[in-house]
């Protein structure tokens, strides 16, 4: 029978170590690296989203918002872009709708995003954002 020996007397072996291998920390930091080169490519869209929401925001606080025309409220929204950084190629003029039923105007802004990841693939993200502009006319 096997006798547990006590490492701290002389000529003892040493017990099993625990710890990671060179390859399973090898694979460790190819996974790491995958999820955070992802983040660095989502993260930017993602913000410049917030831009968007933020912009149509400071749209719907504006003073007869709701009785503007839709050329006056995508052209208040343009500016808005302007000043949150949000890139114009990315929310395209067709993008931006104002529906106006039944006494109400909604403003609704609805695109995707595609984001070179690696070689040929890419990434497609999806936003869509309606705000209530209130009453109408």
């Amino acid at each position: 029978m096997l006798s547990h020996r006590n490492p701290s007397r002389p000529g003892a072996r040493p017990g099993r170590q625990r710890g990671i291998t060179l390859i399973g920390f090898l694979v460790l930091l190819a996974v790491v690296g995958f999820f955070a080169y992802l983040a660095m490519r989502l993260v930017p869209a993602y913000t410049e989203y917030m831009g968007v929401v933020k912009s149509m925001e400071l749209v719907k606080n504006e003073p007869n918002a709701a009785q503007a025309s839709p050329e006056e409220i995508r052209r208040s929204l343009q500016i808005k872009f302007d000043t949150q950084y949000v890139d114009s190629k990315s929310v395209p003029p067709q993008a931006i709708t104002v529906l106006r039923q039944g006494g109400e105007a909604t403003l609704r802004v609805a695109y995707e995003k595609r984001i070179p990841f690696a070689y040929n693939v890419d990434l497609v993200v999806s936003f869509d954002k309606s705000v209530n502009l209130g009453g109408g006319y």
